[in-house]
Parts: C-alpha cells; sequence; structure tokens
C-alpha cells in the first residue's frame, strides 16, 4: 500500500478568486478568534483547556485504579475456587487410595491362605510336586516356590509337566530289561556314567528353583541318542522344556567328550596292542594287525554353506533324493571297541582322503606304529602301515585266500559300526542338531558305545542295523613297493601253511 502526499492550502492561494479581501480579513478572523482582543480571548482559553486537561487526567487515572481493583478481586476470586477445587480431588484421591489398598490387602491375604493351604495338604500327601506347585485353573501353570535357603522364598511361576514315566524308571524296582530296552544298557552300567558324570554335570539349587537331578539329566541325553526321538518327545517324556531338553543333551555330551573319552577311547599300550595282536592272528592268521578300520557316513541336513561338500553321491543314488552326510572314521580292536575316531569330515571326501587329513595318519607317519599295521578295506590305500585287500580283477589263488581271511578282520570293525548304528538310533536319520555340535554327540555316541563293549552289554537282536557305506578304490591304492611285497609274502604263507580260506584248502595241498 503506498500512501501520497496531501498539500495544504495558504492565504496566497485564495488569490485568484475576486472576494481576495472578503476571503482573506475571514482567514484572518480564523486566527484571531474572531475577535481583536486576542491577547485576552487566548490567555482565557489557555486556562480553560488546563482545567479541562486536568479534570481528563483525572478521570483517567480513576478509571486506571477501578480496573486494577477489579482485577485483583478477579485474582482473589480465582485463587480462592483453584484451593477449593484442589482440596475436593485430595479429599478424592485419599479416599480412593484407600479403597484401592484394601482391596489389594484382601487379595495378597486370600493368597497367602490358599498357599498355605495347599502347603499343609502337600505336607501331609507327602508329595513335593504339590509343595512345589499350586493349581491355577485349565492351563496347568501354577506358582513355585523353591530354594534350599532359610530366607523368604521367591514365587515362580512355572508349567506342571508330567514326570510319571521318567519316575517309574528311576525307581528301584523298575525291571532291568524294560530299562536296558529304553537306554541300550543296563542299570548298573547307567549308574557308573552317573557316577563318572556328576561332578561335570551336577547343577546346585537356587531361590528360583531347584536344580535338575544328575540321573535325569544323563537320563535324557543317553535316551535321546538311544531313540533318535525329537526333542519335543524328549520333553514329554522327562517332564522338562524343549530347550531345557536340548541344553541338556549337549551339556552331558560335552561332559562325556571330557571326562569319558579319555578313558575310555585310546590307542592301547605296549601290552595292551600284544594282545590285539595275538587275537587278530589267531582269528585271520595275519600277523602285527593292531586295529580294523572302517569309515562311515552319518546322514545330515542339507548345510546353509559349503553345501556341495557335504553332498553324498552315492547315497544320493541309491535313495533318489538329495543326501548329505558327514563322515565317522574309526579303528576298533578284536572286541568291536574303538581305540581311535576321526569325526566330522565332509561326506562328499573319500575313504582315502578321510584319512590323509586324520590325525591319526600323522601320528603313523611320523613313526609311532611300530610293528604294527591296520587293516582296512578297498577304500583305503596300501601304505606300510595299511593293509588292504587285492583290488584288482583275476587273483590268483593265494591272492584269494588273503582277500578271505582279511575280509575276517574287515568284518570286525564293519559289525562293531553297525552296533553303534544300531545302538544309538540318533546316528541311523538326520537330528535336529547344527552341524557344528554334530561331532561332540558323535563322540559321545563312540563312548557310550566303548562302555557297553567293555561292559559285555548284549545289543537287542532288534536293533540290528545293516551298513550300506560304498567302497571307492582310490585311484593310487598302492603308495609303497615294499608295503605290495610285504603282502603278497603274507598271501604266500597263509596259501602254503594252509591257513587259507575254505577255497584254498585243497590247492594248499597240492
Amino acid at each position: 500500500m503506498e500512501i501520497g502526499s496531501f498539500t495544504f492550502l495558504s492565504p496566497e492561494d485564495f488569490s485568484f478568486n475576486n472576494n481576495y479581501n472578503s476571503d482573506f480579513s475571514w482567514f484572518l478572523d480564523m486566527e484571531t478568534g474572531f475577535n481583536g482582543n486576542t491577547k485576552k480571548r487566548g490567555r482565557k482559553d489557555f486556562e480553560e483547556s488546563l482545567v479541562s486537561e486536568k479534570s481528563g487526567f483525572g478521570d483517567i487515572l480513576s478509571s486506571i485504579l477501578m480496573l486494577d481493583e477489579e482485577a485483583k478481586q478477579e485474582q482473589y476470586q480465582w485463587v480462592t475456587n483453584s484451593d477449593q477445587d484442589r482440596a475436593f480431588f485430595q479429599a478424592n484421591y485419599k479416599g480412593n487410595a484407600q479403597e484401592m489398598n484394601g482391596y489389594f490387602e484382601n487379595q495378597f491375604s486370600e493368597m497367602n491362605q490358599l498357599d498355605n493351604s495347599s502347603n499343609k495338604r502337600a505336607r501331609k500327601s507327602g508329595s513335593p510336586a504339590a509343595a512345589a506347585t499350586v493349581s491355577a485353573g485349565s492351563d496347568n501353570v501354577g506358582p513355585s516356590k523353591s530354594g534350599s535357603g532359610s530366607g523368604q522364598q521367591r514365587r515362580l511361576w512355572v508349567k506342571d509337566r508330567s514326570k510319571d514315566w521318567w519316575t517309574k524308571c528311576n525307581h528301584p524296582d523298575f525291571p532291568d530289561e524294560e530299562f536296558k530296552r529304553a537306554f541300550r544298557m543296563s542299570k548298573a552300567t547307567f549308574n557308573m556314567v552317573c557316577e563318572e558324570l556328576e561332578p561335570a554335570v551336577m547343577k546346585k539349587n537356587t531361590m528360583l528353583r531347584d536344580a535338575i537331578p544328575v540321573r535325569q539329566r544323563v537320563a535324557v541325553c543317553i535316551w535321546r541318542l538311544a531313540t533318535g526321538e525329537p526333542l519335543r518327545m524328549v520333553s514329554k517324556r522327562f517332564g522338562l522344556g524343549i530347550s531345557t531338553c536340548h541344553k541338556l543333551v549337549l551339556e552331558v555330551c560335552a561332559a562325556i567328550k571330557t571326562v569319558l573319552m579319555p578313558k575310555f577311547v585310546q590307542w592301547p599300550d605296549e601290552s595292551k596292542i600284544k594282545s590285539i595282536k595275538q587275537a587278530f592272528e589267531s582269528a585271520a592268521g595275519i600277523p602285527n594287525v593292531g586295529g580294523s578300520m572302517y569309515t562311515t557316513h552319518v546322514p545330515i541336513i542339507a548345510p546353509k554353506v559349503s553345501v556341495a561338500a557335504y553332498f553324498n553321491k552315492k547315497h544320493t543314488e541309491r535313495n533318489q533324493k538329495n543326501s548329505y552326510s558327514i563322515t565317522l572314521q574309526g579303528v576298533v580292536d578284536q572286541t568291536g571297541a574303538f581305540t581311535d575316531i576321526c569325526i566330522g569330515w565332509p561326506g562328499s571326501m573319500s575313504d582315502d582322503q578321510i584319512l590323509e587329513k586324520s590325525a591319526f595318519h600323522q601320528r603313523a607317519t611320523r613313526g609311532h606304529l611300530k610293528d604294527v599295521c591296520v587293516v582296512g578295506n578297498k577304500g583305503y590305500p596300501l601304505m606300510d602301515w595299511v593293509l588292504v585287500p587285492y583290488s584288482h580283477q583275476n587273483l590268483t589263488w593265494a591272492q584269494h585266500a588273503f582277500n578271505e581271511k582279511i575280509g575276517e578282520i574287515e568284518k570286525v570293525a564293519k559289525e562293531a559300526f553297525a552296533r553303534l548304528k544300531g545302538r544309538w538310533s540318533c546316528l541311523q536319520k538326520r537330528t535336529e542338531v547344527k552341524l557344528q555340535e554334530l561331532p561332540i554327540v558323535l563322540g559321545a555316541c563312540c563312548v557310550l558305545h566303548n562302555i557297553c563293549e567293555m561292559r559285555n552289554e548284549v545289543m537287542d537282536p532288534e536293533l540290528k542295523f545293516e551298513l550300506f557305506d560304498d567302497e571307492v578304490i582310490p585311484d593310487n591304492n598302492i603308495r609303497s613297493m615294499a608295503s605290495a611285497q610285504a603282502r603278497d609274502h603274507i598271501a604266500h604263507n597263509l596259501l602254503h601253511h594252509g591257513l587259507g580260506g575254505r577255497g584254498t584248502s585243497s590247492t594248499a595241498v597240492l
């Protein structure tokens, strides 16, 4: 918005009018007030204007004072009303608070009475479960009190699960045959395992809950390995949570590997090696045999990384679906107990590749196996300390006799692995165990297998398992010419000393 200038007219601007004199005199009269006595008139007017101004200022001041007084009265009235409202709200708040406190006190007293009555009933009936839980309706959830301290106990809401099956199995009067059918070992062997593992797996009670007993911890692990059932079935059997069962299995397997493996899976000393040699020589006529070696595959779920490395081509062709596995290589003595194991190499590797990667191969190449050899199948190469059968066509009578005798030693390892998988069914099918945790589980199965073999635990014939691992002949199956000559010498002695197979007895006479 713009503002323009406006020009006021002066007396000279009226000179164009014909009535100049009259108009000019009129203008002068305006200045003098139409009166010739201008001085007197001006003083009087000035005094009157002063009086009027004073009276105007007085009116303004009185108005301001009145407004100020009204504002003070309004503020006082507002404060008074606020105090009354505050007092009213505080009175209502105190009343409501007292009512709520009384309500909650009544509720807590009723709950305490319920707890006391349930504890009294539990003590009278002698049931520890009744003292630990209080039913909370159809959802089977109740508050439990636990802890071994003498102080105030805390309340914890836990799910009430049935432990009837394990309580029945753990009873002293439970039949040993049924116990062995469930856990693949007798009560005496189970008790021995629990005693050995107790320092490693025992937990202390807390104020929140009582620790799971050692026997139940070990039973959860062994039953899971023996049956291969999913964790939800383990949870139902033992009355524990699924995550708790999974944790217990891994903890007990780790304890078995740490505590029991050094005691029950170890390479024999010189005296024991001597007895093993004598046992194999008396059975097959082949000298200096310190063990029988075999490699089996354990099926797994397809891993997320390195899928091709764990792909098992032979099992895929047989099963007509993609199969993945990890390997378990083991050396056994004349009784079928493991003396060395190598676990965890991918299923795409051949037997000779797994052997070269194993710690057993490293010890042998360093000369730790003196005058001892192990017997393997055609999937292994012939070396100074590995004795394998002839794999070419058109065998001579001596070579055929040697293959029959060495096959008897191979059979010891193969039957041992068959009992391993038959006794511990978790090795027969894909499990829920993670790939990085699976070697611990396999090692625990081997340790438990040795314990059962050493304590002469007879396996139920219904659990018999047939192995179907394929033998892939390596490209370079003869690694030492000296070992080839030694094998030929053994085959010649077997034939001409009447120790050959059934089909070579007549030839030996000739």
